[in-house]
C-alpha cells in the first residue's frame, strides 16, 4: 500500500468516525460548562484557602523556633 493511499484511508476513517460523535446541543453544553466552571472556581478556592493556611502554620513554626 502506497503513502498516498495510506493518507486517504486515515482521513476516510477520520471523517466515518467524526460521523459518528453525537454532539451536544446547547443546553446540555450550557449546563456542563457551567459545571466545569463552577467546580474548577470551588476547587481553586480551597486550594488557596489550604495554601494560605498552610502558609500561616509554618509562619508560626519559623516564629516559635
Amino acid at each position: 500500500m502506497s503513502d498516498k493511499t495510506q493518507k486517504k484511508s486515515w482521513f476516510k476513517n477520520l471523517e466515518r468516525e467524526f460521523k459518528r460523535i453525537i454532539w451536544p446541543d446547547k443546553m446540555t453544553l450550557a449546563k456542563q460548562t457551567t459545571a466545569v466552571v463552577s467546580v474548577s472556581v470551588i476547587l481553586g478556592a480551597i486550594i488557596a484557602l489550604l495554601d494560605f493556611l498552610v502558609r500561616q502554620g509554618v509562619d508560626i513554626l519559623i516564629n516559635l523556633g
